[in-house]
């Protein structure tokens, strides 16, 4: 099934599926090549917007939390995934210890843990769970939906290593995104794999380096299918120093804000697109569709209500907002249910293992749809088997549509590989 799009079916995604659909063997080349060159992150996800002009990643997850949303005939491809990912970093692993977030009373989020512990399960590690909650000081149940249950236990560490009592593991998978900061547990770990490393975690992340890396994968990428780079990238600008609370900075927001809608402007009218452009200004660092604001007229940052500037001051564990990005909007046309939908791409090592369509039948096409009220429905990316068909009408076969968003994930994975050696502070550096 391929969700319904709500814009004409006849431009240009249409033919960007076409072109795709023509050069995979280029493209899986590329991709080859460049997997030669970088580390692809142990784990992400990719949120992707399809307007029905434009298909571009607006945000990638190094910590992804929504497995649980992926359907079970994805499993081998994960499970096959994860052991190469494995294989590649410690081959003789035998234990995995997964770090959770704290607030792992979430029922969804608690079914993701236990989709992870099953994959890397059957990829042939031991999994156990640890807590970086001081609180917890012994072994805690904890009950899942569906009848069953996870077990979270209190960290053992060393002087050089971090494990449980009675397991010691040879890999440490976080799945949480350090949005408090690095907890003195997991700093001078250097015996065993932090997988995904520290600097991954928000604490050090920027949203603007990931889109600098993604904005020259797209180049590299465009260059090769001989298309606009605009067709795939979400323009943006950021403000390094904001206080929403006193207004500080807002000026800059602003300009900013004015000058991206002038650019995005001049691109509609180059392609002739009659939407009506705006922006999204982000938090530059945090996830959880925390510190969000859409944005279509710079006047309306004249007037920002109270509400909002306590919206946009504070994202998750309580972080003050002191930088954001603002980037292009990109609608997204494609409905599910009469719902609005946005496809999330999920993928291990260099592997698209699955995906959803995330949809929020409250929220408009030019909304955040990563809030309260958001269901996941894991259609059109049901069958593991599907390769694409080159050949099938553009816009009519849910495998080329899958093919074609998995080539867009993979693409702002790049871009997180390249994010992540440029900000690694660890590299070595050579004169």
């Amino acid at each position: 099934m391929v969700p319904h799009l709500v814009t004409a079916l006849t431009g240009p995604i249409n033919e960007l599926e076409q072109r795709i659909l023509e050069s995979m063997p280029a493209i899986e080349r590329w991709f080859r090549l460049e997997w030669m060159e970088h580390t692809p992150p142990f784990y992400s996800s990719v949120d992707v917007r399809n307007a029905g002009y434009k298909l571009a990643p607006v945000d990638t997850n190094l910590f992804p939390g929504g497995f649980n949303n992926l359907t079970p005939q994805m499993l081998p491809l994960a499970v096959q995934a994860a052991m190469a990912a494995i294989e590649k970093i410690c081959p003789e692993a035998k234990n995995l210890l997964l770090l959770p977030e704290k607030h792992t009373r979430n029922k969804f989020y608690l079914m993701n843990l236990q989709r992870l512990v099953q994959i890397f399960g059957q990829a042939g590690l031991n999994v156990r769970l640890g807590t970086l909650d001081e609180t917890i000081t012994e072994p805690t149940p904890l009950d899942l939906p569906d009848g069953s249950h996870l077990t979270l236990e209190p960290l053992l560490r060393t002087k050089r290593r971090l494990g449980l009592k009675n397991f010691d593991p040879c890999t440490i998978l976080l799945n949480n995104d350090l949005s408090a900061g690095v907890p003195a547990v997991l700093e001078g770990l250097y015996e065993q794999y932090l997988l995904p490393p520290l600097h991954a975690g928000w604490t050090i992340r920027r949203k603007t380096n990931h889109f600098h890396a993604y904005e020259e994968v797209a180049k590299k990428f465009a260059k090769l299918l001989g298309m606009d780079p605009w067709l795939i990238n979400p323009l943006y600008t950021h403000c390094g120093e904001v206080n929403w609370q006193d207004g500080t900075g807002l000026d800059c927001v602003q300009t900013q804000v004015d000058a991206l809608l002038a650019k995005i402007r001049r691109k509609h009218k180059e392609y002739g697109i009659a939407e009506k452009p705006f922006v999204v200004v982000k938090a530059n660092n945090g996830t959880y569709g925390m510190g969000i604001m859409t944005v279509r007229d710079a006047k309306e940052l004249d007037e920002v209500s109270r509400r909002t500037r306590n919206k946009m001051d504070v994202v998750k564990d309580g972080q003050t907002v002191t930088e954001v990005i603002i980037q292009e909007g990109v609608p997204t046309y494609e409905r599910m249910h009469d719902a609005v939908a946005e496809p999330v791409v999920y993928m291990i090592d260099r592997y698209v293992v699955g995906g959803f369509y995330r949809i929020h039948a409250d929220r408009g096409v030019d909304e955040n749809l990563n809030t309260p009220g958001s269901s996941f429905v894991p259609l059109a990316f049901a069958d593991s088997h599907h390769l694409p068909r080159p050949g099938d009408k553009p816009g009519a076969s849910a495998p080329n549509r899958f093919y074609m968003y998995g080539v867009i994930g993979r693409l702002a994975m790049l871009a997180a590989a390249y994010e992540l050696e440029a900000t690694d502070p660890d590299a070595e550096v050579y004169e």
